[in-house]
């Protein structure tokens, strides 16, 4: 069972929700929780966990070798991207552009632009229990989130098996990254708070899942503050709306400390046993 929690807008809570429904749902069942929000991973500081493995990421980019070179110019116009330019006698390499296609260099008739791995970012596996935690983080410098998620998605695939409940912690947004983190889910959280922006910003993240063919539900973060549109919204489109998380001085408080606020507030639980049963019922559909 794979769950991508996402929003159209960062600060709604993705975090805040992903990190309490993991550790909560690990009381009883083997979790993996993933932060796919790979420019600015932050789950890490609601985690308490034992590191167990740790690997540097690479991409694959070309290098040109002037040796062989006949300056044909088809490298330049076979990249969609502009990573690879002729300026004169010089072909220059962008690798910051470059998105690996491998094209520039499969169609290189004098094979002058070798792929080589360029170290993009670092992945971190951490164990406590029955909760697994997997971060990643791109380098400073690097431009391109969805080639580390989509390398993180494949080590997830490959160290847990359908055991395990997957938690992905997705980038905030409706861009590329968000696309990448989702497309494979089996079913979307979308978190939003109800505001004006959170609903604008939810409108989005609703056609995408749509446009992805994906079934979702909502969650309202600090519900209390604003006002009742979104809840108008979601019964006027016939959304469920998982749960709702109460504005909280004491939320707020215990979230600044790096705490987990299921634990200290009764009612949050209560809403993750809500969320708990539809997570246990989508897995018996998966399994069917």
């Amino acid at each position: 069972m794979k769950i991508a929690i996402a929003s159209g807008k960062g600060g709604t809570g993705k975090t805040t929700l992903s990190t309490n429904l993991a550790s909560f749902l690990a009381e009883e069942h083997e979790v993996v929780l993933t932060d796919l929000d790979v420019e600015e991973p932050n789950s890490g500081l609601f985690i308490e966990a034992d590191l167990v493995r740790e690997k540097d990421k690479f991409k694959m980019v070309p290098e040109w070798s002037a040796d062989e070179c006949i300056l044909c110019g088809n490298c330049q116009k076979v990249c969609n991207f502009h990573a690879v330019i002729q300026l004169g006698e010089m072909i220059m390499v962008f690798p910051e552009l470059c998105h690996g296609c491998y094209a520039c260099s499969e169609l290189c008739p004098t094979s002058s632009l070798p792929m080589i791995p360029k170290k993009m970012g670092v992945l971190k596996h951490f164990r406590n229990g029955n909760l697994n935690f997997v971060e990643s983080r791109l380098d400073i410098g690097e431009e391109q989130a969805v080639p580390l998620i989509k390398q993180t998605h494949k080590y997830i695939d490959q160290q847990f098996d359908d055991n395990f409940i997957r938690i992905f912690d997705s980038p905030p947004g409706t861009s590329c990254p968000v696309i990448e983190a989702t497309k494979d889910a089996d079913y979307i959280i979308l978190v939003t708070e109800p505001t004006p922006f959170g609903l604008h910003d939810l409108k989005l993240a609703v056609e995408t899942m749509k446009e992805l063919k994906k079934e979702f539900g909502v969650v309202i973060n600090r519900f209390g503050i604003g006002n009742d549109d979104v809840l108008a919204y979601c019964n006027e489109e016939q959304i469920k709306v998982l749960a709702k998380i109460p504005n909280s001085r004491r939320i707020a408080e215990l979230y600044s400390q790096g705490r987990l606020i299921y634990k200290e507030i009764p009612e949050v639980r209560a809403e993750l046993e809500k969320m708990k049963d539809l997570i246990m019922g989508k897995m018996k559909e998966v399994v069917k």
